[in-house]
């Protein structure tokens, strides 16, 4: 069982969602002793720290929205210091959901809101805690990368790839950059998960992975868990892949 020090803060972006990966590790982390902030872009968010608090966990909620650096900044004001960043914002939000689009379709707008809600949310987060970690000598960045991009990919999903293969990019710089400051940096790279957004077509796709089974945040919450402590202290630069041995195959279904 992985308990961190009373004393530690963790900060977990994209936790908006009752069924979905960001509040699965927030609650992971609140559960190993840490004192948790969440955040996401609408007020939903608020409801989560209320129903994770309900189960005596130390849980607070700050609304902002990722892709400006104005609400970047507030975030960092009312959060402070903190000594784990889990960097989940992605995909879409409530406002605005995951744009599937075929490339020659894409305008340049679909394509930038695409990057910026998939990586520029991971680089302003970063930017904004990043210095105090190697200031202090100790602390631990999770990305939220995805098999699609980096390994995979599916039709209509270009500017989501390209995000995402960016983050593992973003993910290894950093991890060469900060490694002597005690500041590890790491990614997750989920495939199939089921949560509320998940299509019938990927909850059918999922049924081809070699487990016969999507996975559940709570599978992927765990390993973050697990890069997020002192036990991974010497995993650096990694991706973490969580999606039942899927892209080993060539054939599916």
């Amino acid at each position: 069982m992985i308990v961190f020090r009373k004393s530690r803060k963790a900060l977990v972006t994209g936790a908006g969602a009752a069924d979905g990966i960001g509040v699965a590790v927030g609650r992971a982390l609140a559960e190993a002793g840490l004192s948790v902030a969440i955040t996401a872009s609408s007020q939903r968010i608020e409801q989560r720290a209320e129903e994770l608090r309900a189960g005596g966990l130390d849980v607070r909620a700050v609304v902002a929205d990722l892709t400006r650096a104005a609400d970047v900044g507030r975030l960092c004001s009312e959060v402070g210091e903190v000594d784990i960043l889990v960097n989940n914002a992605g995909m879409g939000t409530v406002a605005q959901p995951a744009l599937q689009r075929r490339f020659l379709d894409l305008s340049e707008s679909d394509w930038d809101r695409g990057i910026d809600v998939s990586l520029k949310t991971a680089f302003l987060s970063t930017r904004g805690f990043l210095a105090g970690m190697v200031e202090r000598g100790h602390g631990r960045v999770v990305n939220m990368a995805s098999v699609t991009g980096p390994y995979v990919s599916n039709e209509g999903e270009a500017a989501y790839s390209a995000a995402k293969a960016g983050m593992v990019g973003l993910t290894h710089a950093l991890a060469l950059e900060v490694g002597r400051h005690g500041v590890t940096v790491n990614a997750v790279a989920p495939g199939w998960i089921a949560t509320g957004a998940s299509t019938p077509e990927e909850r059918a796709a999922a049924q081809n992975t070699p487990l016969g089974r999507a996975g559940t945040p709570e599978e992927v919450a765990a390993a973050v868990l697990f890069l997020a402590s002192d036990a991974a202290s010497y995993v650096n630069g990694a991706v973490l892949v969580v999606d039942g041995g899927n892209i080993l195959q060539e054939r599916k279904g």
